[in-house]
C-alpha cells in the first residue's frame, strides 16, 4: 500500500490527485461543474454535482496511474469551507441546492443579529464575525425557507454539513456523519476555546443540535469507502478545509509563519501557535489545524475575489480567452494610466467586511482597454493582500513585519501578479516547486496517519522554493499606490 489519494473539492471543479510514497504526484484528474446565481449576490450548487465529480476524478486519476485500489493506503479530504448542505438521512436526497460560501442573502439577518446585540458573543466563541460568508446563517436560512425542515432536523431526519461532511457520507454509505475542526471552526456555530458545538449559538439560530456531525481531529478516521465505489475499501485519514490545508501543505507549522492561497478568493493565515489572537482589526481567529486534540491556531484574511476577478475578465468581459493571458497584457498596459479596480462583486472581505458595497473601477480614460483590465485586476489582489498583511502586522503580539509571504494557488503561477505582490507588500514572496499546496496538505495529513509520510518536521524538510520575488518598488512609489487603492476602496463603500 503505496498511495495516497487526495480530494480537492473546490468552489469551481472537483479533483482527485494520487501521491506516491515520495509525496510525488502519480496521476490527477479534474472536472468543473456548473455555477448557479439565482439571485443577485446568491451562489449555488447542486450538491449532488459536487459529490458526483469527485466521484469520477477519483475513478480517473486510479485508472490513469494503474495503481490498483488496494494499494491506496488512504484518503485525505480538503474542500471549499462555510458552503452549506442539508439532506434527508434516509435517502440522501438534498432539501435545496447547497449554498456557497460567497453567497449573501443572509447579510440581512447578520444585520439583525448585530443589532440585537449577539455579534461580541459570536466573536468571543467563535473567533467569526456575523456576516454571511460563514455557514450558520445559511443554515438557518434554509431551515426558515424550507417548509417544514427545522421540525424534521429536529426528529433526526435532516442532516447537516459543510462539503467535506457530505462527501464523506456519501464515500462511506451513509455511515459516517463528521467533520474536523478546520471545517467546524468556519461554521459559526463551533466553540474554538472549548472545542465543541456552541448550544448558545444554535439556539440563537434556532438550529437543532440533531443535525451536527461530530467534530473529530484534522488527522483522524473518518471511515471507510464503500469497496464497490473505488474497487476497494480505503481508509478517510485526513481532512482540513482548504485553506487549512494549503497552511498544511506551505508546511507553516511554527508561530509567525505566514501564507496567501491564490484561488477564486485569497485567504492569508498566519499560524499563532497554541494562542487564539483576537483581533483588533475585524481579522478571524481560527484553527489552522487539529492533531490528539490540541488545536493550532491562526489569524486569518479573507478576500472573496481574486482568481474570481480573471474568470469575469474571460467570462463576463470576454477580454480574454484563457487566465494565463492576463500577464502578457498587463506588461503591455499604458504606464500613463492607473486604473484601479475595486472587485467587490459579493461584498468586501477582510479587513472591511462589507456585504452591501459593490465593484468599482477608477481612472478610466477614452484609451482604457483589456491590457489596462488585466493589469488592474492582478493588481487588485496585491492590494488586497496588503490590506490583510497589515491587520496582521497590528494584532500579532511580535510587531515585526513579515519578512516572508508563502504564496499558492493558480494566480501564483503569474510572474507579474507575484513580483507586484512583492513590491506593494515590500517582502520576499516565495513560491513553492508545488503551487498545489492544498491537495498536498490533504494528502500529508492521510499519509502521516496512515504511517507513509514523514512527521511535521520531517515534512518541512521536503519543502522547496520554485522562485523568490524580491522588492523591486521605492518606498514612495509603493505608498503612493496603496494610498489610491485605500482611496478607492473609501469611495466604493460610500456609495
Amino acid at each position: 500500500m503505496t498511495h495516497i489519494l487526495a480530494i480537492d473539492q473546490g468552489t469551481t471543479s472537483s479533483r482527485a490527485i494520487l501521491f506516491d510514497a515520495d509525496m510525488r504526484m502519480t496521476s490527477s484528474a479534474q472536472e468543473e461543474f456548473e455555477q448557479h446565481f439565482p439571485a443577485s449576490g446568491w451562489v449555488e450548487h447542486e450538491a449532488p454535482d459536487l459529490w458526483q465529480t469527485t466521484l469520477t476524478t477519483c475513478r480517473a486519476a486510479i485508472e490513469k496511474s494503474n495503481v490498483a485500489p488496494s494499494d491506496i493506503k488512504g484518503i485525505g479530504i480538503t474542500n471549499q469551507r462555510e458552503t452549506v448542505v442539508v439532506w434527508e438521512k434516509e435517502t440522501g436526497r438534498p432539501i435545496h441546492r447547497a449554498i456557497v460560501w460567497q453567497d449573501r442573502r443572509t447579510s440581512g439577518i447578520c444585520q439583525d443579529l448585530r443589532a440585537e446585540g449577539y455579534e461580541e458573543q459570536v466573536t468571543k466563541k467563535t473567533g467569526l464575525l456575523l456576516d454571511p460568508y460563514f455557514s450558520g446563517t445559511k443554515l438557518k436560512w434554509i431551515l426558515d425557507n424550507v417548509e417544514g425542515s427545522r421540525e424534521r432536523a429536529r426528529r433526526g431526519e435532516l442532516l447537516f454539513g459543510t462539503v467535506d461532511t457530505w462527501l464523506i457520507w456519501n464515500l462511506t454509505g451513509g455511515r459516517s456523519h463528521v467533520t474536523d475542526a478546520t471545517n467546524a471552526c468556519r461554521t459559526l456555530l463551533y466553540d474554538i476555546h472549548k472545542g465543541r458545538w456552541s448550544t448558545t449559538i444554535a439556539g440563537m439560530l434556532d438550529i437543532p443540535m440533531e443535525m451536527l456531525p461530530e467534530i473529530r481531529d484534522t488527522a483522524a478516521d473518518f471511515g471507510m469507502t464503500d469497496a464497490d465505489l473505488l474497487g476497494h475499501e480505503i481508509p478517510i485519514l485526513g481532512v482540513a478545509g482548504d485553506q487549512q490545508a494549503a497552511t498544511i501543505g506551505q508546511a507553516c507549522f511554527e508561530p509567525g509563519m505566514l501564507k496567501s492561497t491564490y484561488g477564486t478568493g485569497c485567504f492569508a493565515l498566519l499560524n499563532t501557535g497554541d494562542t487564539p489572537v483576537t483581533s483588533s482589526h475585524r481579522l478571524l481567529t481560527t484553527i489552522a489545524y487539529q492533531f490528539e486534540g490540541k488545536p493550532t491556531y491562526a489569524l486569518e484574511g479573507s478576500i472573496f475575489v481574486a482568481g474570481a476577478v480573471v474568470q469575469w475578465l474571460r467570462d463576463g468581459l470576454k477580454i480574454i480567452g484563457k487566465a494565463s493571458e492576463t500577464q502578457s497584457l498587463a506588461e503591455q498596459a499604458d504606464a500613463g494610466q492607473d486604473l484601479v479596480l475595486v472587485p467587490a462583486f459579493t461584498g468586501l472581505g477582510a479587513p472591511y467586511w462589507n456585504a452591501d458595497c459593490r465593484g468599482a473601477v477608477y481612472g478610466l480614460t477614452r484609451n482604457s482597454g483589456p491590457a489596462e483590465f488585466a493589469k488592474a485586476a492582478l493588481e487588485s489582489v496585491g492590494y488586497q493582500t496588503r490590506d490583510l498583511l497589515e491587520a496582521m502586522q497590528a494584532d500579532w503580539a511580535s510587531g515585526e513585519e513579515p519578512e516572508t509571504l508563502r504564496v499558492d494557488g493558480g494566480m501564483s503561477a503569474s510572474d507579474w501578479a507575484m513580483q507586484f505582490l512583492s513590491d506593494i507588500i515590500g517582502a520576499k514572496v516565495d513560491r513553492p516547486e508545488m503551487l498545489e499546496t492544498t491537495a498536498v496538505g490533504a494528502a500529508w495529513l492521510a499519509g502521516m496517519r496512515a504511517g507513509l509520510y514523514p512527521d511535521q518536521a520531517g515534512f518541512a524538510k521536503r519543502w522547496k522554493i520554485d522562485r523568490t520575488f524580491e522588492p523591486a518598488m521605492d518606498d514612495a512609489g509603493r505608498d503612493a499606490k496603496y494610498d489610491r487603492w485605500k482611496r478607492a476602496v473609501e469611495a466604493t463603500m460610500g456609495v
